[in-house]
């Protein structure tokens, strides 16, 4: 089954894993914009409860194989000491990580931190190598083989969380598949990690799990513009579609993604879905398929999918899903309607915020049944339906939560929603607060 309006948590990959993990939003959090970058505690609260360790308790063998990019911590394996990003570029070889996936609900985990790091090769809670970058996806494709291999004859189910460092940077696709594609090393990469999905399915198979396993194929944000969007474009390979935008902005090419499913007896092959999810959902949808409830310190932003994987209507309690992008502009969307509380496209792409002309309006609504390139912009056409969308953004921010139930407590009181505006009124508040002389010779510079 394909879903054409599924959504990751964020247009970058932090947030995003973050909702992944927790069935939450992640600028609940302090993470407000940007993504994290290694060498600090854990985004994921020691309490917080995850999917992984959601499933352990159900009876359930946890493997996380790939790229974590939540934050952990490296220390000296002798003294304890903290590692930092400054003194190490790449964390040693035998450095600890106290907070990592496997104090997260894993029973084991191989893979690296981000790319930037991608040289140090973790297993479990140890850096226990440094290895060429270019050696990564063709290791997370060994280690998620072996694994489903070492599950065979066990009656003990298992989760296989598999985030695979690819397609993102460094664009290094194995000497064997360079110029497959016909479309540089993006295109050559892209079909080496669509080779992941051949090998992975390939060994459900060879070890009889193929018609007892849901898998779940998905990515975490749009195309990066490191891809050289336009070179592909001209080749005709739309890397958006139709939609606007690409990786960190808050239009649709910034966050909605490919979401396949394949569930031999459950899921009808060869159909589509057109119900709006978010990845947030998987916490949820995992608790519906067990028949466990999930914690009441969970899942504030997750609602179950699992009656669209047999073509049902989604029971929803949630109004609509909150987009965040790379900068930490929020939109909302419910319905055929999308808010965008920016100017521009909140991330990488043009107009940016500070590109957009004088005069443009300070928010954004448009009609996606009729306009799915976002081009036409209606926020003030539609007043009421842009007072709607942000009463109801407002809220959902506000308690905590975005679906039925208690109201719960953001980590943070720091989220601000009009980020455009807050940044004009303390761009001025800065201007008249300067001395009169200093404001009349700025003017003549």
């Amino acid at each position: 089954m394909i879903f054409t309006d599924a959504h990751s948590g964020s247009s970058v990959c932090s947030p995003t894993r973050y909702g992944v993990m927790t069935g939450r939003y992640s600028w609940r959090t302090w993470l407000q914009k940007g993504v994290v970058q290694g060498f600090a505690p854990s985004l994921i609260a020691a309490k917080r409860p995850t999917v992984a360790g959601f499933l352990k308790e159900q009876g359930y063998a946890t493997a996380a194989i790939g790229k974590w990019h939540l934050n952990f911590q490296y220390l000296d394996p002798k003294t304890g000491k903290q590692y930092t990003q400054k003194e190490h570029r790449t964390p040693p070889v035998g450095s600890k990580i106290p907070d990592g996936p496997i104090n997260r609900g894993f029973d084991y985990y191989h893979g690296f931190h981000h790319a930037r790091n991608m040289e140090a090769v973790i297993e479990n809670d140890r850096v226990i190598k440094h290895d060429d970058v270019i050696n990564m996806l063709p290791r997370l494709t060994k280690k998620s083989v072996e694994y489903i291999e070492s599950r065979a004859g066990k009656d003990e189910p298992f989760f296989l969380y598999l985030p695979l460092g690819s397609p993102h940077t460094p664009i290094v696709p194995s000497p064997e598949w360079e110029g497959k594609s016909g479309l540089g090393s993006y295109g050559d990469f892209v079909m080496q990690t669509d080779n992941v999905v051949g090998e992975v399915s390939a060994a459900l198979a060879k070890h009889g799990f193929a018609d007892n396993t849901l898998v779940i194929f998905t990515s975490d944000n749009g195309c990066s513009k490191a891809a050289d969007i336009k070179g592909l474009a001209e080749k005709g390979h739309l890397v958006s579609a139709h939609m606007r935008g690409s990786k960190a902005d808050i239009w649709d090419g910034g966050h909605r993604i490919p979401f396949i499913v394949r569930w031999p007896g459950k899921v009808r092959p060869g159909s589509t879905s057109d119900q709006l999810i978010c990845l947030t959902d998987l916490f949820a949808t995992a608790s519906e398929i067990v028949r466990a409830e999930f914690p009441a310190t969970s899942c504030e932003d997750s609602v179950s999918f699992l009656p669209a994987l047999s073509g049902e209507r989604i029971v929803s309690t949630r109004a609509g899903v909150i987009h965040h992008s790379f900068s930490g502009h929020f939109a909302y969307r419910t319905g055929k309607w999308k808010l965008i509380l920016a100017r521009g496209s909140g991330g990488w792409s043009s107009p940016k915020e500070n590109q957009v002309p004088k005069g443009t309006m300070k928010a954004q609504l448009y009609d996606l049944d009729a306009d799915p390139g976002e081009q036409n912009n209606l926020y003030t056409a539609e007043p009421e339906i842009a007072e709607r969308l942000l009463a109801q953004l407002t809220a959902e921010v506000t308690r905590g939560r975005s679906t039925k139930g208690l109201d719960s407590q953001n980590d943070t009181d720091k989220i601000v929603l009009w980020k455009s505006e807050s940044a004009a009124k303390q761009s001025q508040t800065k201007s008249d607060s300067k001395p009169a002389s200093s404001r009349k010779k700025r003017k003549k510079l």
